[in-house]
């Protein structure tokens, strides 16, 4: 199986809207308040931010891409399930693991983490899902 680049594009632009959707709508009251990062109620130009974002998610959509494609998960559930298994593996141990160091509220560490879990099995169920056409 060969990477399908247009999945990867798609999941990358689906993945950074999540994210839009996640922070400036569902969240934002709660994630600024917990946050307390004064840099975060200013004003500044988040065009880089956004554009890194956009490219970090194009190479974390690839990766994932490459993981589907090694387990041959070519459905939709299995996609999500890998999506999931890297979360429950890598993502939230890692993450969780700087949290309680850092001392930082249970419910930053759920605003913040569980984006990327619900976007992992997005992903993977897109990448998992879409099937190239012959060529």
């Amino acid at each position: 199986m060969k990477t399908n680049y247009w999945a990867v594009l798609v999941c990358a632009v689906l993945y950074w809207l999540l994210g839009g959707l996640w922070y400036a709508v569902l969240f934002t009251k709660p994630w600024t308040a917990l946050e307390n990062n004064p840099a975060l109620q200013q004003s500044m130009n988040p065009i880089p931010q956004y554009i890194a974002t956009f490219l970090l998610n194009l190479l974390i959509a690839f990766v994932l891409a490459q993981v589907c494609i090694w387990r041959n998960a070519n459905t939709a559930s299995r996609g999500a399930a890998i999506g999931v298994l890297l979360w429950i593996g890598i993502v939230g141990p890692i993450t969780f693991t700087t949290y309680m160091y850092e001392m930082r509220p249970k419910e930053l560490f759920a605003i913040n983490e569980f984006y990327p879990l619900v976007g992992l099995c997005m992903m993977g169920a897109i990448l998992g899902a879409w099937k190239k056409k012959a060529a």
